[in-house]
């Protein structure tokens, strides 16, 4: 429950929300049950870049005589450069977090890290380890950290090294010196420095912070690209709350327009200035073009409710239903 309670406090971008833990019969036997938060539309970083047999076309064991293939170059389809240093500043800022909180993640994996949309990284099923190997005996469950956030960090290194190899065979054993090849010929010494650090075995307790100088001014990419996609997002949000105003203004006049009859008055909706809100709504939705065809133009409409909503001076006729009298007004009597 210690360890619960400490991952529903892990509140990251790049991890997805432990809330609850709990047991269940629901399903016919004893289940124990972990809920996350939900976020539509993403699929694993093993299907969207690790689907592919092909790829794996390269680590594959060749028959006795057979000379191994060319290595494969960027444009025959490994990732861009930029794309995985935009993994690597999630994956390690999600790490950071996890470890500074005295926890490990103990599932950085292709199959258990979510992507959202075109780059936006979610590690998923955190703490589900901690809960499944935990041991009653032990005065300190938080004593095995250390170890975990080690392992954490050299599962960061095999993530990053399938990713340059485009491949999850260039992480097994007999292939690391073909896959440290492979990215020593397309990727930068920075890159394939990060890789060696994180998956060479030290003998002090390595951070995820050390790698922060190899990541360099790359962070500022992501810090900008971050801010501009917030950007886009603020506009996007803008229109859409213009467009609550204008229905909550929509809302007032269906309450009021037409109204069979209010205060024993079946009259009330057409006198007064409920009378002059009727022929507005006239106006905004039930014009005629010189033909006498119905004129729809949702500018018209838009223009028309932002001026009523401001209240401007700006005057506007509004012609009875039977076109005998004209009534001028401002938006702001209105």
């Amino acid at each position: 429950p210690v360890l619960v309670d400490m991952w529903k406090k892990i509140q990251h971008s790049n991890t997805v929300t432990l809330r609850e833990v709990f047991t269940t019969k629901a399903f016919g036997e004893h289940s124990l049950v972990f809920a996350y938060d939900f976020h539509a539309g993403s699929e694993t970083m093993m299907s969207r870049h690790f689907n592919d047999p092909s790829a794996d076309a390269y680590f594959t064991k060749r028959k006795w005589g057979q000379h191994d293939g060319p290595l494969p170059r960027q444009h025959a389809g490994l990732l861009p450069e930029s794309l995985i240093w935009a993994y690597i500043v999630q994956l390690s800022s999600a790490l950071r977090t996890i470890h500074t909180a005295g926890l490990a993640c103990r599932v950085m994996d292709p199959t258990k890290i979510l992507i959202t949309g075109k780059t936006r990284l979610r590690v998923n099923c955190v703490g589900i380890f901690d809960v499944l190997t935990f041991d009653n005996s032990q005065n300190n469950p938080l004593s095995m950290m250390p170890q975990y956030q080690q392992a954490d960090l050299i599962s960061l290194g095999k993530v990053v090294l399938a990713l340059a190899c485009n491949s999850v065979a260039g992480i097994q054993r007999e292939n690391l010196q073909k896959a440290m090849e492979l990215v020593s010929l397309n990727y930068s010494s920075d890159l394939k420095n990060l890789i060696l650090y994180l998956l060479t075995d030290q003998n002090r307790l390595r951070s995820v912070n050390d790698i922060m100088p190899m990541i360099g001014a790359r962070f500022y990419t992501q810090l900008d690209a971050a801010q501009m996609r917030n950007d886009v997002i603020e506009d996007d949000l803008m229109k859409e709350v213009q467009n609550g105003r204008l229905f909550r203004l929509l809302a007032k006049l269906g309450t009021i327009n037409e109204r069979p009859e209010f205060q024993k008055d079946p009259t009330w909706s057409e006198t007064g200035d409920r009378y002059l809100l009727k022929l507005f709504r006239d106006h905004l939705f039930h014009q005629l073009t010189e033909a006498g065809t119905p004129w729809i133009d949702l500018s018209h409409i838009v223009s028309c409710l932002n001026k009523l909503d401001a209240g401007v001076p700006e005057k506007i006729s509004l012609v009875s239903r039977d076109e005998k009298s004209v009534l001028v007004v401002t938006y702001g009597d209105l």
